[in-house]
């Protein structure tokens, strides 16, 4: 497991917290990530004050490998996100020339201080940008900058998501007609017996001929068969539905 790249992400809105808007940025790019190899270690939701997204941001970016944010990058009142990042940081908030000059080709006659805006980062930020973007990525040290259109977040992501790939996770799911209660002191067992493999057991609702979907997964494809066996060799038969 020494080569699991760790990420955190930050949730930005109080459109989110107050429950007007549902968050879908966060499943997606734990998906995505998880697929990709990275292990998601966090995710916060917080309002849009500039102290508290800077704290957090430093938090994250201390912790974890990648940080992503999403929300609160466009023209009007509450967009504090940049304000909040460079505050956190200690750094000016400063005009990027070269998302200026994209911004004054897209709205040319139209430029005016709300559009400009959208043109500060925190100093020292870098962009990652192709012609299938709409507008530019804001890296700043490892914090990825995302709006929190989902529509765009998404497209935005996909563009640059092989940089972010590593060794993949393997993963086995296990069918079990069973409650956890009764196989319970065998996971922990297992558990404990292969550190390298993550275990996680889920109780699934509904008549499918099965109650819970325990999954195994690790960096090790060989840690994780031997770790398979293991919980295999110590489950009542009876209980066994499928593999997967």
């Amino acid at each position: 497991m020494s080569a699991l790249k760790t990420a955190g992400i930050i949730i930005i809105g109080n459109e989110i917290l107050s429950g007007k808007v549902r968050d879908v940025n966060s499943y997606f790019l734990a998906c995505e990530l998880r697929m990709l190899g990275v292990d998601v270690r966090r995710i916060s939701v917080i309002p849009d004050e500039p102290e508290l997204i800077g704290k957090e941001a430093v938090e994250f970016s201390r912790a974890y490998d990648y940080v992503f944010t999403s929300g609160g990058v466009g023209p009007t009142h509450d967009d504090v996100t940049m304000s909040g990042i460079a505050k956190g940081f200690g750094v000016r908030l400063v005009v990027h020339t070269e998302i200026e000059k994209f911004l004054s080709v897209r709205y040319q006659d139209v430029m005016n201080p709300s559009v400009l805006k959208m043109a500060e980062v925190p100093e020292g930020a870098g962009i990652i940008f192709n012609d299938s973007m709409r507008f530019p990525v804001v890296l700043f040290h490892n914090i990825y900058i995302f709006p929190g259109i989902p529509e765009y977040l998404t497209a935005k992501f996909t563009v640059i998501r092989e940089r972010f790939r590593t060794a993949t996770f393997f993963l086995k799911r296990v069918f079990l007609n069973a409650h956890e209660s009764e196989f319970a002191a065998i996971l922990n067992l297992v558990v404990e017996n292969n550190p390298d493999v993550q275990f996680g057991s889920y109780p699934v609702k509904g008549d499918q001929g099965f109650r819970v979907i325990v999954t195994a997964e690790s960096k090790s494809e060989t840690s994780l068969i031997t770790a398979l066996d293991d919980l295999l060799s110590k489950l009542p038969t009876a209980m066994l539905v499928r593999i997967e």
